[in-house]
This record gives C-alpha cells, structure tokens and sequence, in this order.
C-alpha cells in the first residue's frame, strides 16, 4: 500500500488546535503517516503542552524548543532545525498552519528541498504590512503548492493576486477551527478561579499593541472604565503581563478581573459563558462568532472582514475614546449568527481528501 508522509510544523496556540482538527482526520486514513515538528516558539506550558495533552493532538515527534529570540533569529534557527529534519524524514509534503514566524520558517524550508508545500488558513490579508504576521502569510502563500482557504473572501484576495494564473491549487475548505469548535464545545470547563457570572470576555497579545507603551495602556485605560461598571475577565497573556509591568501598570487599583491563560477547553467554557468578546486576537473574533457573541476588534483592520460586513464585530481601533464607544454600540446588540460564514464543519476531512487526491493516493 502508497503511504503518504506528512510533516506538521506547530508552534503557537491556535496552530495546536488546528492541527487536532486535521491529525484526527489523518487518523481516519491507514494511507497517511504523519510527523509532528513542534518549533517551541510558546515556551509557556500553560500556552502549549497543556493543549497537547488536553485535545489528545499526537504527541510530536520533534521539538526544537526556540522561543523568545528577535524575529529574524527565530524564523532564521527554526529554518536551519527543521530543514535537518525534512532532509532526514523524507516527507511527501509539508504542512503549515496561519501566520507565525514558525509558519514561515516551515514553508521556507520545503520549498528549498523542493517538497511539495500546503498552506492551511491561506489567503487571509489585513492589507498591514507592519503586521509581521501579514508578511509570513503573503510569503507563505506565495511558495506554497495547495492553499486551504476559509472563506471565499480569501480565495477572492488570491485570484486578486493572480494566483489562477500560478502553479497551484486553490481550495476552499472551510475553516478548522469551526471544526474544532464544534467538536470541543461539549468538553467546555470552567476555570477553577472565580468568575463573574455576567463578564465580557478580553484578550490581549499582538506586538503592535503591546510594545508601545502608549497604544497599551490607551486600551487598558478603556477596559478600566468599562470595567467601572461591567465585569471583564482577561486571560493575560504572558507577553502583556511584561509589557504592562514594563510599563509600570497599577494591577491593584484595576477592577479587571485577570486570570492565567487558559487551556482551550477553558476558553470555550468563557466564550459560551460571556456576554461579549473584546479583541485583538484573529482567532478569537471567529471563535466569537461560533458561539454567537458580538466582539469588538482591538485593532485597526482585520482578516476576518466578513465579520465586520455581517454586524457582528467592529473594528475599535486603540484609542480610549473609541474602545468605550464600540463597547457602548456592542454590548447588548441582537446579532444574526446563522449564516455559513465558515463552512460546515468538515474543514479538516476536505483537507485529508484533497491531500490524497493531490498524491493521486487512496484512502485505504
């Protein structure tokens, strides 16, 4: 029987969750074998072990544990590990999930051993080129052989591109995390820490906010008046917890209720919980909109825009003024959630089949 190699390159949080939603489709299949390089880029256990362990995401294979370095030193030690490991394990294909500097250094790496590359969460822009994410997605999906799309808008931004006229495929496949909500929802659990009983939800992490003092403490300075009358629960991030510290922020005088990071399932517990979401995270204003909340986007554009054009998220920039007014506009909106923004459900299944018929390899 023609087995297939695949080699998964991992490193943030919304990444392990994608790849639990694809492993367990490859494991469906006798005719596919896979190997996981997990980059290290979260060194926090509480932002990676512990979701490895939880959602049952095969243990990986590879770990380079490279964290907390510059961008360039990162992407640069990631690429030189893991090329070591592709010219050892020989794989068919390599697959790389979203944005992140781990991202980039996998797709970099097949594509100088001519491997054949798939880019799962393509087409996504947020027309930003200080963002570092937009640049690895845009080089990601340019080298890359198979790009797995959410949504129509971002196969719309490829063949805006030209990329029908390019030597690769184009698929619209869903979203996984739309599958991964649907199959973790059931396994929700509350943190074991005190939490309001009506709370907006809040998160807070890229580096365009949180390494400027100003733009950081503009967006803590809105929460503390929201939170003058409304409760927040804020999972902090262990990037924004420096930062704030750096910057010298009074933790006792606030009225935001911070807590540790949480595993997935404790997320979806706050998400099902919440009254709304409050933002800058890419994965969560999806994730706001399967479990049917209204979010407010703590940043100046977004990839999600189809999310903004259907009424369920607003973009509230980072100033104090305007985060309050979202807030204002948000909390309490009736919104419409039932419209199929990110497919079905069978994200990860699409992307198993379409893998082996690229391959020209059955599932058996």
């Amino acid at each position: 029987m023609n087995k297939m190699k695949v080699v998964t390159i991992v490193g943030a949080r919304p990444q392990f969750i994608k790849a639990a939603v694809v492993s367990r489709s490859f494991e469906k299949i006798q005719s596919i074998e896979e190997i996981i390089i997990h980059t290290g880029q979260h060194f926090d256990a509480k932002m990676s072990n512990i979701f490895f362990e939880e959602m049952d995401i095969p243990k990986w294979n590879y770990n380079l544990n490279i964290s907390n370095l510059s961008h360039g030193a990162m992407t640069g030690r990631m690429l030189e590990k893991i090329e070591e490991i592709l010219l050892k394990e020989k794989p068919d294909f390599v697959l790389v999930y979203g944005d992140t500097n781990s991202t980039l250094a996998g797709a970099l790496a097949a594509k100088k051993l001519h491997i054949t590359l798939a880019h799962i969460e393509a087409g996504l822009r947020s027309f930003n080129m200080s963002m570092p994410e937009e640049i690895n997605r845009i080089i990601t999906d340019r080298i890359s052989d198979i790009l797995f799309c959410p949504t129509q808008r971002a196969i719309n931004n490829l063949l805006n591109e030209g990329f029908d006229v390019m030597n690769c495929r184009l698929v619209n496949c869903g979203d996984v995390m739309q599958d991964a909500a649907i199959y973790y929802s059931p396994l929700a659990k509350k943190p074991k820490v005190s939490i309001p009983d009506t709370f907006v939800l809040c998160t807070i992490h890229r580096a365009e906010n949180t390494d400027n003092e100003q733009t950081l403490l503009e967006i803590f300075s809105a929460l503390e008046k929201i939170a003058e009358t409304t409760s927040i629960v804020l999972p902090l991030h262990p990037r924004t917890r420096m930062k704030l510290e750096k910057y010298n922020y009074n933790f006792k005088k606030t009225k935001i209720t911070f807590i540790d990071p949480v595993s997935y399932f404790e997320m979806i517990y706050l998400l099902r919980n919440c009254q709304l979401v409050m933002t800058d995270s890419g994965g969560l204003q999806k994730e706001a909109y399967f479990f049917q909340k209204n979010c407010i986007t703590l940043r100046e554009e977004t990839e999600w825009v189809e999310l903004i054009e259907s009424g369920n998220n607003i973009l509230a920039g980072t100033s104090t003024k305007k985060i309050v007014e979202s807030f204002n506009k948000m909390n309490g909106k009736t919104s419409d959630f039932s419209n199929l923004l990110y497919g079905n459900g069978h994200a990860g299944d699409m992307i198993a089949n379409q893998l082996l018929e690229f391959f020209n390899i059955s599932k058996q």
